[in-house]
C-alpha cells in the first residue's frame, strides 16, 4: 500500500469497511425480554438485539453454543465530580459519567461481573474463546476473577491509542491504552480459533506482537444525537472489533456480545459473514443499534494496514465517498 504526505492524496483505505450510501437496510431482530418468557432458542435470537438485563437473559439461553464472546463491561471509573476543562478553547471535557458505571463499591463490581462471567462460561462451547476489555481501574479486577472462575488466559492484547484524551490536570501519564483479555473456558480447551496469519498482520512486527496501534472512535464513525452529543461514551472503534473477530472467528461462527452498547460487536459481525447475539439493557442504546443496521458496513478491502499500525502518529479523515483515509 502506497503513502503519501499529509498534503497528498492517499491511494488506499487504511480500514475494512466503509458506509454504504443508502437504500439496502440490514435488518436486525430485536426482542424485548420480559418475566414471563423462561427460554431462548438460537434461532429465535440469532442475529438480533434482546432488550433486557443480561444477567437474566443469560439464563435463558441454551448451554454452549457460542463460539466466541466480546464484553465490553462498565470500567467502574471512580471519577471525582470535578468539571475538567481544555486548555485553550474551555470546552468541557466528556467523560464517562453514566449511571451505568456506578457501583457503590469494588464488591458489588465484583460481584456483577463474576455473575456475569459465570452465566457466560455457560453458553460458551468447549472451545470457544473469551476477550475482555478495560482499563486499569478495572483490568486487574476482572483478570483475577476470570482465573478464579476455572478461565485460562491466552494472551493480554494491549490497544495503544493513537489519538487519547490528554491528561487534563498534568498530575500523572496520558492513559494511552487499554487492556484485553482473551482467555479460553478452562486450561484443558483444544481446538479453539486463532488465525494466525490475520495475527501476524494485524500485530506489531513480524511475529505478530500483542500490540494493537489504532485510533479511538472518532469523526463520522462516532455516533452522536440529535444536539451533538456522543451517544455511548465508550463507543469502541469498528477497526478494534475487526482485529478481535478475524483472529478468533471463522465465517459462520456465532458471537455473544452481553452488554453490546451500541452494537458495534454485531454491526462487524454482520460485515465479516459472523453470526451474533447482542444483549442490551438500555432501550436508548438498541434504538441506535437498530438506526447503524439501517446503514451496514460494506467489506471493501480485506488487507490489513501494516504501515498504519506501525506508527502511533497517523492522521486519519473520510473522504467524500465515506472511506476512511491515512493523511
Amino acid at each position: 500500500m502506497a503513502y503519501t504526505t499529509k498534503n497528498e492524496k492517499v491511494s488506499e483505505t487504511n480500514t475494512l469497511f466503509a458506509m454504504e450510501d443508502a437504500g439496502q437496510a440490514d435488518q436486525i431482530k430485536s426482542i424485548s425480554d420480559c418475566e414471563q418468557r423462561q427460554t431462548y432458542t438460537i434461532e429465535e435470537v440469532m442475529n438480533g438485539v434482546i432488550l433486557g438485563d443480561a444477567l437474566k437473559v443469560l439464563k435463558k439461553l441454551p448451554e454452549e453454543v457460542f463460539d466466541m464472546v466480546f464484553i465490553d463491561p462498565p470500567y467502574f471509573l471512580q471519577l471525582p465530580k470535578k468539571e475538567l476543562k481544555r486548555w485553550t478553547v474551555k470546552t468541557v471535557v466528556e467523560g464517562v459519567d453514566d449511571e451505568w458505571d456506578k457501583f457503590p463499591s469494588f464488591e458489588a463490581y465484583d460481584r456483577f461481573i463474576s455473575e456475569l462471567l459465570t452465566q457466560v462460561k455457560r453458553v460458551m462451547k468447549p472451545n470457544a474463546t473469551i476477550w475482555v476489555i478495560a482499563t486499569y481501574h478495572s483490568i486487574f479486577r476482572i483478570g483475577k476473577i476470570m482465573q478464579d472462575l476455572g478461565y485460562w488466559i491466552l494472551n493480554d492484547v494491549i490497544w495503544v491509542k493513537t489519538n487519547p484524551m490528554p491528561n487534563w490536570l498534568s498530575v500523572r501519564f496520558t492513559n494511552a491504552t487499554e487492556t484485553l483479555i482473551w482467555a479460553v473456558k478452562d486450561k484443558n480447551a483444544k481446538k479453539y480459533v486463532f488465525n494466525k496469519e490475520q495475527a501476524k498482520q494485524l500485530g506489531i512486527g513480524k511475529v505478530g506482537a500483542n500490540v494493537w496501534v489504532l485510533p479511538l472512535c472518532n469523526g463520522k464513525e462516532r455516533l452522536k444525537d440529535e444536539m451533538g452529543r456522543k451517544v455511548h461514551s465508550t463507543q469502541k472503534p469498528i477497526e478494534l472489533l475487526k482485529r478481535v473477530i478475524l483472529t478468533s472467528t471463522h465465517e459462520g461462527s456465532l458471537i455473544l456480545d452481553p452488554v453490546a452498547g451500541v452494537g458495534t460487536t454485531g454491526y462487524v459481525a454482520r460485515a465479516l459473514n459472523r453470526n451474533f447475539v447482542l444483549i442490551e439493557i438500555n432501550p436508548k442504546y438498541v434504538e441506535w443499534i437498530q438506526k447503524r443496521f439501517n446503514h451496514p458496513l460494506k467489506t471493501i478491502d480485506l488487507r490489513p494496514s501494516i504501515e498504519m499500525i506501525a506508527s502511533q502518529h497517523l492522521n486519519v479523515e473520510e473522504t467524500e465517498d465515506g472511506l476512511l483515509e491515512i493523511l
